[in-house]
């Protein structure tokens, strides 16, 4: 049976920009190493305790990345142009990766703008966004062989998007915690390119409520792997877990075909998502 259809959402890039200027973000408080260890990833798997900033950094300008950016759990918000927090589309990024690179321990505040855009290939290695601005990251690369991996780290108050897959390749997230957002990970509805992309999800922590873990293009070849996912907070069961739709090229909205494992776009046994 065919799933009601979501709240109205967009996905096509506009070139627009939201001029704010916010001041700072409230901090908590941590200690310790700036690296992705046993402490923040826990027996149970997935990280449970969100980091605090060892100190803060008005961003103005996008930075951009090649090689590898440590942090060192460093809090990096939004100022200037970049001092938007909201839904609009076309927002430039706190931080841009290029082919390759690697961003880790960066705690992303408020306002966050359009997070980090990886241009390829890339690797976010225990990166926390405190406040999803449009997305918290937009994976963008244009080659079948990009790998994009998300390796620890978490996000919340993603009232759209948090993981935004708009290019080809592969996308790998592990050891990820969600809280209070829409959809975790999203293909591209409505790209004016559009390409066949898979996505592998384990050992998630999800804290409700939460849309959708993952939406999908069935019609564009797309698949979704699902594995060791814990959904928080969610007695009723109200959290999609893979929502499958018909996308298109020509900036409408996509049709949702239906939600659940069918074994060829989504793929995952009812064993693999464990409500707690």
């Amino acid at each position: 049976m065919t799933a009601p259809a979501e709240p109205r959402v967009r996905h096509r890039r506009k070139v627009t920009r939201r001029r704010a200027l916010i001041a700072g973000s409230a901090a908590l408080a941590i200690s310790g190493a700036a690296i992705v260890t046993t402490t923040m990833l826990s027996s149970a798997g997935a990280a449970s305790v969100w980091p605090t900033a060892n100190g803060s950094k008005a961003v103005s300008s996008t930075i951009k990345v090649s090689g590898t950016y440590d942090g060192k759990l460093k809090k990096f918000y939004g100022a200037g142009e970049l001092g938007g927090s909201g839904q609009e589309e076309g927002q430039d990024p706190v931080f841009e990766l290029a082919d390759g690179a690697v961003l880790k321990n960066v705690i992303i505040g408020t306002p966050g703008a359009d997070g980090v855009h990886c241009k390829g290939s890339c690797t976010l290695q225990n990166v926390w966004w405190l406040d999803v601005g449009e997305d918290a990251a937009s994976f963008k690369g244009k080659s079948a062989s990009s790998v994009y991996k998300v390796i620890g780290g978490g996000a919340k108050n993603g009232s759209d998007k948090v993981l935004q897959f708009n290019g080809a390749g592969k996308l790998v997230v592990t050891g990820f915690r969600v809280e209070n957002s829409g959809k975790l990970v999203r293909s591209c509805g409505n790209c004016k390119t559009q390409y066949k992309r898979t996505i592998v999800l384990s050992d998630i922590d999800v804290v409700a409520p939460l849309k959708a873990i993952v939406g999908v293009n069935a019609n564009y070849g797309d698949t979704a792997t699902l594995s060791k996912i814990r959904i928080q907070g969610d007695s009723k069961k109200k959290t999609k877990t893979c929502v499958r739709f018909k996308g298109n090229n020509t900036g409408k909205e996509p049709t949702e075909l239906g939600t659940g494992a069918d074994g060829t776009t989504c793929k995952f046994a009812s064993s693999d998502i464990m409500y707690k």
